[in-house]
């Protein structure tokens, strides 16, 4: 029995072109109404295999979501999300956020500060500008997660 599921478990990744039987990772986005790199993040992140959830907050409430829940001011961007007991503060890559999530450091979450072009939903990967994904640990000190170089 085992080799039939392995077998039908090979077939649909082979034919799909993605793991079979994986489920999509649920994140909640929290974003002012009607921001379109936001919704552009959020399609990147469905495109690998998240499940997005929006949530629209008023620009106060929102950056009080960012300061609760350990975001130094000189890393935020535009939206915020929680997830699995992270925080992924901007236009982090989806690679970056399933790493964080394997390997599970002790931490708060990730951080892109701004809105670097290029990001995933600020433009062309192929057209980016350098920027850097940090890892936000719990003692509120910063370390490069993840360097991207101009493209």
């Amino acid at each position: 029995m085992k080799t039939k599921i392995a077998s039908l478990s090979l077939a649909l990744t082979m034919f799909t072109g993605a793991p079979a039987l994986a489920q999509e990772t649920p994140i909640d986005v929290n974003k002012n109404s009607g921001c379109g790199c936001c919704l552009g993040w959020m399609d990147h992140l469905a495109d690998a295999g998240f499940s997005p959830t929006g949530e629209d907050l008023s620009a106060n409430a929102l950056m009080d979501l960012k300061l609760e829940n350990g975001v130094p001011e000189d890393l935020v961007s535009c939206h915020t999300a929680l997830i699995d007991g992270y925080v992924i503060e901007g236009h982090v890559p989806a690679a970056d956020i399933r790493r964080l999530l394997s390997e599970r450091p002790d931490a708060i979450g990730l951080a892109v500060p701004g809105m670097p072009y290029g990001s995933p939903g600020m433009g062309p990967e192929s057209d980016r500008q350098a920027y850097d994904v940090f890892v936000i640990n719990k003692d509120g000190s910063t370390a490069v997660f993840t360097n991207y170089p101009a493209s």
